[in-house]
């Protein structure tokens, strides 16, 4: 029992450091902290649970997260694939399943492999879809993954549809000054820079898209005269 207390209150300290980490921009000193935190509570848990504990695939998860802040993707991708292989074989939270496939797809688009990250998101995103209220923070967070993922594809519509999503939920969950919110608005920032180098038609069709689903035909033509005003300005 000793050594998981102390697994646990390695974990906690890493957790901490984790957060500071996000906060300050993800130093790679801090992140060597973190990942020993994390590398120590692993061997304890290594040591006194099943290999196929679904425990260990969280531990996975987040010695993962470290290396991929890192930059060091091969490994961060060991380590996912190894909590991946845990909770496909095993009886565990549809929604661990959900956040490893997640980091699994936000490894992928940082490499700039941009169909496999787009599997994993899918993946990721139909379970917790299925598993969250609609306004979840979870949901806002694997939205936002998917907005950068078809910003960098320049696929601006579903750029636009997805960041939406996540201001909405953002700014009814959130704090103003929750880090997440923050990197929101910051790619919500990057959409409007690009949209100014984007032929209006094609924003045009874009909008017309999404209004239509919603059946809002006055929101189109707010937003289309909104966009011509913004050309003829800049």
């Amino acid at each position: 029992m000793g050594d998981y207390e102390v697994a646990l209150k390695a974990l906690r300290n890493a957790y901490i450091i984790q957060e500071k980490t996000f906060q300050e921009g993800n130093p790679a000193f801090i992140l060597r902290i973190a990942l020993d935190y994390f590398e120590k509570c692993l061997a304890i848990r290594e040591r006194v649970l099943p290999e196929d504990h679904p425990t260990l695939a969280i531990n996975y998860n987040n010695i993962g997260d470290a290396h991929r802040l890192m930059g060091d993707y091969d490994k961060a991708l060991a380590f996912y694939q190894k909590a991946s292989n845990i909770q496909e074989n095993v009886k565990c939270s549809p929604l661990d399943c959900a956040t490893t496939y997640v980091n699994l797809g936000e490894t992928y688009r940082e490499m700039k492999e941009y169909l496999t990250a787009l599997t994993y998101f899918q993946k990721g995103l139909k379970i917790r879809e299925e598993k969250l209220p609609k306004s979840h923070p979870d949901l806002a967070a694997i939205y936002h993954n998917m907005s950068k993922l078809y910003l960098e594809g320049q696929k601006y519509c579903m750029t636009t549809k997805y960041v939406q999503q996540v201001i909405a939920i953002g700014q009814e969950k959130l704090s103003s000054t929750h880090p997440h919110l923050l990197a929101y608005g910051k790619t919500f920032g990057k959409i409007r820079t690009k949209e100014k180098n984007i032929p209006i038609a094609t924003l045009i069709l874009c909008h017309f898209t999404q209004v239509k689903a919603n059946g809002t035909v006055n929101g189109l033509k707010r937003r289309i005269n909104g966009l011509k005003r913004g050309k003829t300005a800049s």
